[in-house]
């Protein structure tokens, strides 16, 4: 069979049971799928391959187009033939066997390579562009297993919830630019201070999280003061002499109870929060 350039070979969802042995030339798989209605080109078999063995084998319609890339040559074997072929001659099925097997591993190879890169942009879609940490995306994804987990196990859990004090002035006095520097430097004290077991979490605007499996309220409290004392050291500025230089936050603690969901247990550390606002802010409260 002669074909000449962009001529169909085989039309998808058709049935067409014949082998293509490709002698000369080059066919290809053709995709119109987010290319705006133009061919897209993929997967090409060269002299020596061939295509439409799975429908000759499974008798299903044929699953992609395939046209040739250039002038080409092929072979046509139509499926009755093929069956005598393979019923007669042991090398023939050994040869489809193998052509199978390696359709297979490559499929398999490419399963593989899109699962990671799928994997990839969901972890990426989990953290928090400005600051690195884990976002608000992550915690309803993972909160709900580690109360879960909690509950089961009777093994206490506990959140921080830290507000940055006066951010909307200290916006407006130094600019946004600096403002994210400060919630940057925030987040970068949280992170460095917990535990390979802990989590922080921009929770949004000026708000973090922090998670602290595995810990009671006791010593929850004592992180938070100790985070507090932290951030109220760190210079975002450099010049002293300028209002609101240091960055200050308000954190309210909240250690998980029986029953309790996400949606109860963070609204308990957000009031705990509230109260240490309004009793001067820089501090801890529960």
């Amino acid at each position: 069979m002669l074909v000449k350039a962009e001529q169909a070979v085989i039309t998808a969802h058709t049935t067409d049971n014949r082998l293509y042995i490709v002698l000369n030339g080059t066919l290809e798989v053709q995709s119109h799928e987010n290319t705006g209605g133009s061919a897209a080109s993929n997967v090409q078999f060269l002299a020596g391959e061939c295509v439409g063995e799975l429908s000759v084998l499974d008798d299903e319609d044929q699953p992609h187009t395939i046209i040739a890339v250039g002038d080409s040559e092929l072979l046509v074997i139509e499926a009755d033939t093929l069956w005598q072929l393979i019923d007669e001659s042991n090398g023939v099925a050994r040869n489809l066997l193998r052509l199978l097997s390696f359709r297979i591993r490559t499929t398999n190879a490419l399963l593989r390579r899109r699962h990671k890169v799928g994997e990839f942009y969901r972890q990426m879609s989990m953290i928090d562009g400005l600051t690195g940490i884990h976002n608000r995306a992550w915690l309803h994804s993972q909160l709900p297993q580690l109360i879960e987990r909690s509950h089961a196990s009777c093994n206490p859990l506990s959140i921080i919830m830290a507000d940055l004090d006066h951010f909307k002035l200290f916006n407006d006095t130094h600019g946004h630019i600096i403002g994210d520097d400060a919630i940057q430097s925030a987040a970068k004290i949280l992170n460095s201070t917990l535990r390979p077991t802990d989590f922080a979490v921009r929770f949004g605007g000026e708000e973090l999280l922090v998670i602290l499996p595995d810990t009671a309220k006791e010593a929850c409290f004592s992180v938070a003061e100790r985070l507090c004392s932290k951030l109220a050291q760190t210079t975002v500025l450099n010049d002293v002499h300028l209002p609101l230089p240091h960055i200050t936050a308000s954190f309210g603690v909240a250690t998980l109870a029986a029953g309790q969901d996400i949606f109860t247990f963070i609204a308990a550390a957000d009031t705990a929060l509230y109260r240490a606002k309004n009793a001067g802010r820089n501090q801890v409260s529960h």
